[in-house]
């Protein structure tokens, strides 16, 4: 996607953007990717060699967290396949904790508290959801100190439409399996669905 967005949208990219203005330096920037290389390296590792359930939690939502693109949607089946093949949860106890996250405010990600205290209790749900918005804080930090430049390159902007154009296509998959597969088995599952939707929708009711 990344290619295909440089090939074909650079030379549609905006000539000047406005600049960013922070107060992180690129010494902070660099150290903050840094940490974050190094943890996505050291910490499978570490997962194998201890056999610790609490690195091993903290290790696979560090994974799903750093590769998030878009929403916490993205990486949905991502975490089903961490969880549900391995017997850390049946499927049915993930798609009621993916509905309790979305019936809730706040951010998708609280689903990891979820699937972290289902796993190893209230210290597993401390230590998933750390581990998943971690990354998140590393990247912005990391990246920041260089985007003023990044923004203004042509090639770059082209880089950035492609990706977001499939991350369209990855929550579009997402959305059918496991969601739509698991909750949509029969005719009188689709018409309630369609009746949700257009309250949703069209009448706008909460």
């Amino acid at each position: 996607a990344a290619l295909i967005g440089y090939l074909i949208f650079s030379k549609e990219a905006e000539s000047k953007l406005h600049p960013i203005k922070i107060s992180i330096t690129k010494t902070q920037g660099i150290i903050s990717l840094s940490i974050l290389a190094i943890l996505l390296i050291g910490l499978p590792i570490a997962a194998q060699v201890t056999t610790n359930s609490y690195v091993t939690i903290f290790d696979m939502f560090f994974r799903v967290g750093s590769i998030v693109f878009g929403g916490g949607h993205v990486v949905l089946p991502l975490m089903e396949q961490q969880v549900v093949p391995n017997g850390l949860l049946t499927s049915s106890e993930f798609l009621a904790g993916y509905g309790m996250a979305n019936a809730v405010p706040g951010p998708l990600f609280t689903f990891s508290s979820y699937i972290g205290t289902m796993i190893n209790g209230i210290t597993g749900g401390i230590i998933a959801t750390i581990a998943m918005f971690l990354p998140s804080f590393l990247l912005i930090i990391g990246t920041l100190p260089f985007l003023s430049e990044l923004r203004n390159r042509p090639s770059f902007q082209g880089i950035l439409a492609g990706v977001n154009a499939s991350v369209v296509g990855i929550l579009l998959a997402a959305f059918y399996d496991p969601v739509f597969t698991s909750g949509i088995t029969n005719g009188v599952d689709f018409a309630l669905a369609a009746v949700l939707f257009a309250l949703l929708r069209f009448w706008k009711k909460p």
